[in-house]
């Protein structure tokens, strides 16, 4: 683990674009067993999630006009707890840090994970998070 002084501005940065923190497993099920779509971030300190996954995840929530209705993350190697709950939403697949999920009703509908990320710019993360967007979080008309 990292010293919390040096993570700190990689937490800041996703909660700056209105992405919820958790930090234990209780919230991390706790804003999983809510319906509908929710965004979870696995944050990491890597140079993949500073230059190309955090700024990606944060023009694509700019930029898109179809947003979950919740967004959360988790920091990889600093919140273990919360990080293990929430990949364990992620069935079948392996850990990796970065990484960016959504899941709808609780359920994995989307999965991002670091071999995407470290292959792709910020920009065509922002652009396939996007298109993810208009897949899994559109609000169907009442």
């Amino acid at each position: 683990m990292y010293p919390e002084l040096m993570v700190i501005p990689m937490r800041e940065e996703l909660v700056r674009a209105g992405i919820e923190e958790t930090r234990t497993a209780g919230e991390v099920d706790a804003a999983l067993a809510q319906p509908g779509a929710t965004l979870v971030v696995v944050n990491s300190i890597c140079g993949c999630a500073a230059g190309k996954m955090r700024p990606g995840v944060r023009l694509a929530l700019a930029n898109s006009a179809n947003l979950p209705d919740r967004k959360i993350t988790v920091f990889a190697g600093q919140d273990r707890e919360a990080t293990e709950r929430a990949r364990s939403y992620f069935e079948g697949n392996p850990p990796t840090s970065p990484a960016v999920a959504i899941l709808r009703d609780g359920k994995l509908v989307y999965l991002m994970q670091r071999f995407v990320i470290e292959q792709a710019t910020a920009e065509e993360i922002a652009t396939e998070l996007m298109r993810a967007f208009d897949e899994f979080c559109a609000k169907t008309p009442a």
